[in-house]
């Protein structure tokens, strides 16, 4: 037990996968876990542990934001030994190069937030995904025939901004797309040596406002949790 989680420290896998939104957690354990346990409610932030395709494998919300992220994946690497995170969750697309419905594996993500550099005096804007993840996820794309697109991505923590322009860092290291909790996870766990990777699905591209409905997202959402699943077999 953590400050943020209440599992007891073997309710929670060695291999978590990371969205968003506790119902998105909810969702994957209902549809894609066996025997799946609620571990931890704290917060209304549900974590599940069962098995997929008889692998052990907790699936839990990391909450919106790098402080968010900050500390779940800092107390599932610490408090209850995790060795493998995967964030997957959803981004705007910087650029109509990227479609709705892409799938990024992310390379880099680049941040103007201080988390990295306060927490663990990590200087650096630009953080990289840790670990093998990120060519595990890569070979088992392929042998599943699914596109994904390496990319760096910029890490934000502002949803809403004045100005339509694309920001100065993301400009800077050529980021495609924008979400708002890479960077914390690359972070924690290079400090930490312990493995990250991020994927992602398109939900919005920002010049020209188009979007994932809200009938689509289920589907849209899917081939990402199968991919990370998939490649959680392999970790």
């Amino acid at each position: 037990m953590s400050v943020h989680i209440s599992a007891k420290k073997e309710e929670i896998a060695k291999t978590v996968l990371q969205p968003g939104d506790p119902l998105r957690a909810k969702f994957i354990a209902d549809h894609y876990l066996t025997d799946a346990k609620l571990v931890s409610t704290t917060r209304n932030i549900f974590y599940y542990t069962g098995l997929y395709k008889g692998q052990e494998i907790t699936v839990g919300a990391s909450g919106m934001g790098v402080p968010s992220i900050g500390i779940y994946s800092y107390e599932l690497y610490t408090e209850y030994e995790v060795e493998n995170i995967v964030r997957i969750g959803t981004c705007g697309a910087y650029t109509p190069e990227l479609k709705l419905f892409d799938i990024l594996n992310v390379e880099n993500a680049a941040s103007e937030s201080t988390y990295a550099k306060f927490a663990w005096e990590i200087d650096e804007e630009i953080i990289s995904n840790q670990g093998n993840l990120f060519d595990v996820i890569s070979h088992t794309a392929k042998e599943l025939s699914l596109k994904t697109i390496p990319t760096n991505i910029h890490t934000s923590d502002i949803f809403y901004r004045k100005s339509a322009e694309v920001p100065q860092i993301a400009t800077k290291y050529s980021c495609l797309a924008v979400e708002m909790e890479a960077f914390a996870l690359f972070a924690n766990a290079q400090f930490l040596g312990k493995n990250a990777a991020t994927i992602l699905t398109v939900s919005d591209i920002i010049p020209t406002r188009e979007q994932i409905s809200a009938d689509e997202r289920e589907r849209a959402l899917r081939t990402m949790m199968e991919l990370a699943l998939e490649s959680a077999l392999r970790f």
